[in-house]
């Protein structure tokens, strides 16, 4: 692949997604597009970008950007931000919001569901302090195809194994052949849709709290300010922000500052 062919290619990333696709990471092209390739009829990666140089399809360039933005995900990823969702974040939910007995979670780039569901088991957990609210739980992501699995909610052994505690596994999955299947009341309180992040948030609504983990590290510093303030627009004064363990907001936004002694947990400024 030449560095032109390269510089097309994440020139496509960029304009439809944000991501930003850097110099070292050009052998990423031929592990990804290659499936690609073959759906679409061509053999090569070369027969790919001569497709999207003379005669590039939606469809095309649609599975060229999905198949470069899905991320692997598993069940309560790095587990600190669960523990702390749990153990701060809920209590203070159940506090502030007694009196409307509801609030909503955001999960951004929610792949293939495991963590819009680690939190629902989280909620099922905590039943009983939980009678009588409602809770909505939404999971986003840019590839269709990867929602299409999330809400299948059915993984290999080795996708449950990673992260996914054994009694947890017992209680809200069922075996089937060789997958496990989530039981349908962890999948019914999680919708799913496909969503730009680069798009107006305004229709997706306001969120109490918001997990957009190992997500900006993918973006420019311009995106990552504009997603942040984004955000920020849909969360209510008392909000929570999750970002990932390699992520901040600090010299990139103003708008959300770290939560005392609560690594990788943010507020908005001044609540």
């Amino acid at each position: 692949m030449t560095p032109d062919d390269f510089d097309l290619i994440r020139g496509i990333l960029k304009k439809r997604s944000g991501l930003v696709l850097g110099d070292d990471k050009s052998y990423l092209l031929e592990s990804r597009l290659m499936p690609v390739a073959r759906k679409h009829g061509l053999k090569t990666l070369d027969e790919v970008i001569g497709q999207v140089r003379t005669a590039s399809t939606e469809a095309l360039l649609v599975d060229i950007t999905e198949a470069m933005t899905t991320n692997e995900s598993f069940f309560f990823r790095d587990t600190k931000p669960f523990d702390l969702f749990r153990d701060n974040v809920l209590p203070r939910l159940l506090e502030s919001r007694g009196s409307q007995r509801s609030f909503r979670i955001w999960c951004a780039a929610a792949s293939s569901g495991q963590e819009p569901y680690s939190l629902s088991i989280l909620l099922k957990e905590a039943a009983r302090q939980l009678t009588g609210w409602k809770t909505d739980i939404l999971g986003t992501d840019i590839s269709k195809e990867i929602l299409d699995r999330a809400r299948e909610g059915k993984y290999t052994q080795f996708e449950v194994q990673r992260g996914l505690p054994i009694q947890l596994l017992v209680k809200y999955f069922d075996k089937q052949g060789e997958h496990w299947s989530i039981k349908p009341e962890v999948r019914s309180t999680v919708s799913f849709k496909e969503f730009n992040l680069l798009d107006n948030l305004m229709p997706l609504g306001k969120f109490d709290v918001v997990f957009c983990r190992n997500v900006l590290i993918y973006f420019d510093q311009p995106t990552k300010k504009e997603i942040l303030e984004k955000i920020a627009g849909q969360m209510p004064a008392d909000g929570v922000l999750f970002l990932g363990g390699a992520e901040t907001v600090l010299g990139i936004t103003d708008m959300f500052e770290p939560v005392p002694g609560q690594r990788g947990i943010y507020k908005l400024t001044g609540s």
